[in-house]
């Protein structure tokens, strides 16, 4: 079980209890839960009861007690508990069964892990300005809220720059529309898309254009070429390249990733140390993906890959999925590569939304 799997898992529990009248409070969108911070209780924690408390007139305990009962059969879930002033902390059936279903998920989903259909009933129109920055934002906007299953339509001002096809943009219609619709207005790139283009090509174009808040101005400086850890999107790239790399000298010397990324023992904790806080960010990844969509907001994409690169790099460089010198593969090889294997797809994927190429050789 996925955290998302998990909080979707509580949010039934919610509709459950409103709909059988133990609970009287409007269902939220969405839960959210976490891992348990150290000290803690059980692998995640929820504070869902103490959101639905003041308008369900209980007590938040009262409304994690109607919760449990409807959570703790749940498959996949071992123990519920209610922790301090009502948090219901979830411990999973097996150590590092959860572990195992996020790897498991990025291996089945791919490129398309993180995808879901919460905007599936949801017509989007947006309408934006001739200018490069807007252009290229809509579309990013546009490919996120497609990957949450809405449809969308997009309108521009006026026929934009026949550069804007070599930026991946497309616009649908042209001239102001007769009814209002949600407008993409961040702060001018001060360029053209030809100048951009001729000086950072496309790749380094766009991100620099979506990785900024749209608030916030767009540095579009020949820093977007560096190639060092410096450069937050050659470090992205890299570490997606570096993935791959694994892969292929895996197979040199013999050997794949894990068939179901973790050891099935139940004592088996191969994901602690520095692989944790890589595990949590790929586990985290759908609901980064939702956010961003329902906020109209890829920077926090682009965020998200920078997170990953440097949570990857630090867990390869302590924890190397491959075997140095005389070292015959192991099964701890053969479980971190299937989280380095994970990364990259999860990097690739990303840089797939925000319109971004990720070449396997850098």
């Amino acid at each position: 079980m996925t955290p998302a799997d998990l909080s979707r898992t509580v949010l039934h529990a919610v509709h459950r209890a409103v709909a059988e009248n133990a609970l009287r409070a409007p269902v939220p969108a969405r839960v959210r839960v976490e891992r348990t911070r150290p000290g803690g209780s059980g692998d995640y924690a929820c504070a869902v009861a103490l959101q639905l408390a003041g308008d369900a007139g209980l007590p938040a305990l009262e409304v994690a007690r109607i919760l449990r009962e409807r959570v703790a059969a749940e498959p996949g879930i071992g123990r519920v508990e209610i922790t301090g002033p009502g948090f219901l902390s979830f411990t999973l059936d097996v150590p590092g069964d959860s572990d195992r279903a996020v790897l498991d998920a990025v291996r089945e989903r791919g490129s398309a892990y993180g995808h879901g259909g919460a905007l599936r009933d949801e017509v989007l129109q947006f309408h934006h300005a001739r200018e490069v920055r807007a252009a290229v934002t809509a579309d990013a906007v546009r490919r996120l809220v497609i990957s949450q299953g809405a449809r969308v339509r997009i309108s521009c001002e006026e026929a934009g720059e026949a550069e804007w096809g070599l930026l991946g943009v497309t616009v649908d219609a042209h001239g102001t529309p007769p009814v209002p619709l949600t407008p993409i207005r961040p702060v001018p790139a001060g360029a053209t898309a030809g100048e951009l283009l001729e000086r950072l090509g496309a790749d380094a174009t766009r991100w620099g254009l979506l990785r900024p808040a749209s608030h916030d101005r767009a540095p579009l400086g020949d820093e977007l070429l560096v190639q060092g850890e410096a450069n937050p999107l050659f470090r992205v790239r890299y570490a997606h390249a570096r993935a791959r790399a694994l892969t292929r000298g895996a197979a040199a010397l013999g050997f794949t990733a894990a068939p179901d990324g973790v050891p099935r023992t139940p004592d088996a904790a191969p994901y602690e140390g520095p692989a944790r806080p890589l595990l949590d960010l790929l586990a985290d990844h759908p609901r980064v993906l939702l956010a961003a969509a329902r906020h109209r907001a890829p920077d926090r994409v682009a965020r998200q890959l920078e997170a990953v690169a440097h949570a990857f790099f630090d867990f390869h460089d302590s924890c190397p999925p491959l075997p140095s010198g005389d070292e015959k593969p192991s099964a701890a090889h053969r479980s971190r590569l299937a989280l380095a294997e994970a990364a990259g797809t999860v990097l690739a994927g990303g840089l797939s939304l925000l319109g971004i190429r990720s070449p396997a050789h850098l």
